[in-house]
């Protein structure tokens, strides 16, 4: 997949679709070699793969004409050749807490993530500060009430020219309009052990619900809200009478280190995604990152003092 050039169709599902696109290819020398599609909420996704060696235009042209295509479907067409698949462009999304997207701007300045942050969006304007600190760019995309615009999200991570994207503690969900455009390059990080506990509150859910073992996960971020492909997950044992803040202590620093890792996996191009599950690449050692794994009791919360 990494020699071909892949083009990702996203818009309001309409009949005929897909075929003036392949027709279009067919047409300027592409021959296709992958394609799936998929519809959510009224919204459209193709994303295929095709050989364009013997393709009878230059790049920019058909680039061009399947933006002109894509205009007048009404969808919107992204074109990424094999040359540019290399980017390392991160776009990290955050809301309030500082933990992860530290993490994650630490590792690409001190070249454990080879990529660099392009830009930093918030649904607050908490973390300007943080960004202003590693002088990347921050954008507010919020509301009063903490509602992402993401009309203006897209436009964001279109002009950065943002390659994967991180959800470092971003407290909102994605519609299928950002997830299809970026689908397999989105990785957020949920305080679980996913599938137990998704959603809200999740360390608060695994002390009502009497977990013995709690931590954290992060995944590929798909339409269905914290179901997507695991990638790295780290796990502590849950000491007696804890409540939600102490598991919270113990795993936020579990959370950067997850995220991290989890990304570092995937700018390598390491990882393989079969039947909803997440595999290191045969060819590659899988020994090198370390994506799952119980945290030692002596770094455990420490256990509540009896009254």
């Amino acid at each position: 997949m990494s020699e071909l050039t892949e083009i990702v169709v996203v818009g309001d599902d309409d009949t005929g679709l897909v075929a003036r696109v392949t027709s279009l290819l067919f047409e300027r020398g592409c021959n296709i070699e992958d394609l799936d599609q998929a519809v959510r909420d009224g919204v459209f996704r193709m994303r295929l793969h095709a050989d364009a060696a013997g393709m009878v235009c230059k790049p920019d042209t058909l680039r061009e004409d399947l933006a002109a295509l894509g205009e007048d479907l009404g969808v919107d067409v992204r074109v990424r050749f094999p040359d540019e698949r290399d980017a390392r462009r991160i776009g990290l999304l955050v809301t309030k807490e500082e933990h992860a997207p530290r993490a994650v701007l630490s590792a690409c300045e001190d070249g454990t993530l080879d990529a660099d942050v392009a830009v930093m969006a918030g649904n607050r304007d908490a973390l300007e500060p943080l960004a202003a600190e590693f002088e990347v760019p921050f954008f507010d995309v919020g509301d009063e009430n903490g509602s992402h615009d993401e009309a203006e999200l897209l436009d964001l991570l279109a002009d950065h020219d943002v390659d994967c994207i991180a959800l470092a503690r971003f407290m909102r969900i994605l519609s299928p309009e950002v997830v299809f455009r970026y689908e397999g390059r989105i990785i957020n990080v949920h305080p679980s052990l996913l599938p137990a506990f998704p959603g809200a509150e999740a360390y608060r859910q695994a002390v009502e619900g009497g977990a013995r073992v709690a931590g954290v996960t992060a995944h590929y971020v798909t339409t269905d809200l914290d179901q997507g492909p695991v990638v790295a997950q780290r796990g502590f044992a849950v000491p007696p009478r804890a409540d939600p803040d102490d598991l919270k202590e113990r795993g936020q620093p579990l959370e950067s280190e997850a995220l991290v890792e989890a990304l570092r996996a995937h700018l390598d191009d390491a990882l393989v995604i079969r039947r909803g599950r997440t595999h290191v690449r045969e060819d590659v050692d899988a020994a090198e990152y370390d994506l799952g794994g119980i945290a030692s009791p002596e770094a455990s919360v420490p256990t509540p003092q009896a009254e």
